[in-house]
């Protein structure tokens, strides 16, 4: 048996997706799986160094590590009228190069922020330090991902949703907003890369369809940061029956999304997302 390595965030949608394997609850065949839990950028920064065998990303990372990770249909995370938020001090107006907390220079609403905000000077913080930075007027504004979106001081207000920035950047295409996915290793042998990609999509298959049972595990045992009626609500954003296995639709998002970056100059190419796939015809051939 092999065993690999799969690093997923510590939010509860990751956790939520990740943990029908960990609980048993999937038959991954001749593979262990081992799972470490990083903040978002620190998995993109990792990924970048090929790290892991299998992790999460941002999706607006990938054109940047498409020669070494193939990318996953499943375990995504989408905004439908939803996602990232800048907020700020209620008091305060911001200036054209206002200082703002984002949190890392790879994910997906940091590139949308800096398409939208070019002069906003950056620093970049772990998502869970955002919220105190703008509350201490360390800086001007931050951008809160995760479950912060749902629950931040009385304070602070939002001053523009990543949501509104996607749709006027996308011209109000009826695209939902791509913000985190998983990529596996190109160097793992091709039918164990699809053997694995079929016990991922299997495991948010079971967690969604199993979502009450599992829940109460996930919070009897403290591996979520929320309570029941926020993760039940949080689960329903970006862990739902759209993040197990992609569609159309959110090809077509995601394409659009590299479409932006190499525009603005973030990319030194403009690719296709179902180009980088792992080709499951592979296996039938192989069989026949």
């Amino acid at each position: 048996m092999r065993t690999l390595s799969v690093a997923h965030s510590p939010d509860a949608d990751d956790i939520f997706m990740y943990y029908a394997i960990k609980f048993g609850w999937v038959d991954t065949g001749d593979v262990c799986f081992e799972n470490i839990a990083l903040d978002i950028e620190t998995l993109n920064v990792e990924a970048l160094k090929t790290t892991y065998d299998i992790s999460a990303i941002s999706f607006a990372l990938y054109p940047k590590i498409r020669n070494d990770y193939a990318l996953l249909r499943t375990a995504v995370s989408f905004g439908e009228g939803y996602g990232p938020k800048l907020v700020k001090r209620k008091e305060t107006k911001l200036k054209r190069n206002f200082k703002v907390a984002l949190s890392g220079t790879h994910t997906t609403n940091a590139l949308l922020f800096k398409i939208a905000y070019p002069e906003a000077r950056i620093v970049y913080k772990n998502f869970l330090e955002i919220e105190n930075a703008v509350l201490s007027g360390e800086v001007d504004a931050g951008v809160l991902i995760h479950e912060s979106i749902l629950n931040f001081n009385d304070t602070l207000v939002v001053e523009r949703e990543i949501w509104d920035i996607w749709k006027s950047l996308t011209q109000g295409k009826e695209l939902p907003l791509p913000l985190g996915g998983m990529a596996l290793r190109r160097s793992m042998p091709l039918l164990q890369a699809i053997t694995c990609e079929k016990s991922l999509i299997k495991a948010v298959d079971v967690a969604h369809t199993h979502q009450h049972v599992l829940s109460k595990m996930l919070l009897e045992r403290n591996l979520v940061r929320v309570d029941d009626a926020t993760l039940k609500t949080y689960l329903g954003l970006y862990a739902n029956a759209h993040s197990i296995e992609m569609s159309d639709v959110q090809y077509e998002a995601i394409d659009t999304l590299f479409e932006l970056g190499y525009k603005h100059g973030f990319y030194d190419q403009c690719i296709k997302a179902k180009e980088y796939l792992i080709p499951h015809e592979y296996e039938t051939l192989r069989m026949s």
